[in-house]
């Protein structure tokens, strides 16, 4: 799970001056359930109403499977708020590694 590949490096982005957030369509009980349950040491955000998914292209079609269920995409963002890397997870135990590798790249 991509989560716990990100919680296994969280101190490395935080000592690059990277933040995580996580974000599902998930209430915040079922947040807050699955942040204790994995041991997160980043903020889950809720996004009930699936604008923030939607803007984000992490909502699936009415048709599609798992439409209930965001896309497992992540993104790199600078200080300037702009997208620098866009990931649709296909590796979840090696995402936290292509993450902090892009972001040391970034930061050169």
């Amino acid at each position: 799970m991509e989560a716990d590949g990100l919680r296994d490096q969280a101190q490395q982005f935080t000592d690059a001056g990277a933040r995580i957030l996580g974000i599902s369509f998930d209430t915040p009980e079922e947040n807050n359930a699955f942040h204790s349950d994995r041991g997160l040491s980043f903020p889950l955000l809720s996004d009930t109403d699936r604008s923030i998914g939607a803007a984000y292209g992490a909502q699936r079609g009415p048709d599609e499977a798992f439409a209930d269920f965001p896309k497992r995409i992540s993104y790199l963002i600078d200080p300037q708020s702009v997208i620098v890397k866009t990931y649709e997870v296909d590796d979840p135990g090696g995402h936290g590694a292509e993450v902090f590798a892009d972001l040391q790249a970034a930061l050169r």
